[in-house]
């Protein structure tokens, strides 16, 4: 199952729906859009005539030339095979390497290829490596981003040698991408078999904060972050102390650093950065909004709910 999906901050679409992988860049086809996230509930034998269908329609769907790039994997029994279909800049690749397959009417596809350790989709070829700082971690929805790499974990099998205990490994592959945050986290037992997977997420002694986004996206509180429309350029983040994370804002109605949360041991804070709209928030049982004065720190609770703009975001501390 999937460990991890970097995206790179962009104005482009991400997409991710269990392992599938969508990237497109298509201004002023929302149309398009819209059908290739639809693809992505697709998968099994089959999904290359879906994909060659969906290819045959992109003329009537787009506005001029589009690019994109949507892989569908199969895990179903293991296999870990892909399905592809890409047009214009868009391009799959597969541990560094472009996946290949062939002419269709509307872009290119490909069938039954191995999906390896690290899938790409994006314009172009893959960076060997995401930038430090710059990506984020994409459980499940669709965000704007200029590309992603999505980390592959090892089969079953593979860890299965190494650790004795025959209920470990199925434990640890076959929870779904929210779960896997809580499920695995809390085992001590467990660690020899996910030497990998600690390395990456860098566990602490107990599970992370998270933030739940109102169209499904997570993100991992596992260090101080940046919310807003462009945050990179915030001091916060370019100085190091902060992971950026963009927020789709179709309306306008972000500030570029909107907000920010930050991390003293388990306590998490909300703190508005000067935002032209302000940062609201309220407890999981509230019926008003409270706006935050900005710069003034405000502790966050479980089931906390965040208002920034018209992006609703709740918090969720695991208990210990």
């Amino acid at each position: 199952m999937p460990d991890r999906c970097e995206v790179l901050p962009g104005d482009s679409v991400v997409a991710r729906r269990g392992g599938g992988l969508l990237w497109v860049d298509a201004p002023g086809s929302p149309a398009l859009v819209a059908a290739l996230h639809a693809c992505l509930g697709v998968s099994g034998p089959g999904a290359d005539r879906v994909l060659a269908a969906v290819a045959g329609q992109v003329s009537s769907l787009a506005h001029g030339e589009v690019s994109f790039a949507l892989v569908l994997a199969d895990t179903t029994g293991g296999t870990g095979t892909g399905v592809a279909l890409w047009s214009g800049k868009g391009q799959p690749a597969v541990d560094g390497v472009p996946v290949s397959g062939s002419t269709v009417e509307g872009g290119t596809l490909a069938s039954g290829f191995q999906l390896g350790q690290a899938l790409y989709v994006g314009p172009g070829q893959a960076a060997p490596q995401m930038p430090p700082g710059v990506a984020f971690d994409l459980v499940e929805g669709t965000v704007p981003g200029s590309g992603a790499m999505l980390q592959l974990a090892a089969h079953a099998p593979s860890s299965s040698s190494a650790v004795p205990p025959a209920t470990a490994a199925p434990s640890s592959f076959t929870a779904g991408s929210d779960a896997g945050f809580g499920s695995g986290a809390g085992r001590t037992t467990d660690a020899p078999e996910s030497g990998e997977q600690t390395a990456f997420w860098r566990p602490e002694q107990s599970p992370a904060p998270l933030l739940r986004f109102d169209d499904g996206m997570v993100v991992t509180v596992d260090e101080d972050i940046v919310l807003g429309r462009r945050p990179d350029n915030h001091e916060m983040v370019t100085s190091g102390g902060a992971r950026p994370v963009p927020i789709a804002d179709t309306q306008n109605v972000l500030s570029s650093a909107h907000a920010a949360l930050q991390r003293s041991g388990r306590e998490v804070s909300l703190v508005d950065l000067g935002s032209l709209n302000g940062t609201h928030v309220a407890g999981p049982e509230a019926t008003e909004w409270t706006q935050l004065e900005p710069g003034v720190a405000h502790p966050l609770s479980d089931g906390d709910r965040l208002l920034l703009g018209w992006t609703v975001i709740t918090f969720e501390q695991p208990q210990d």
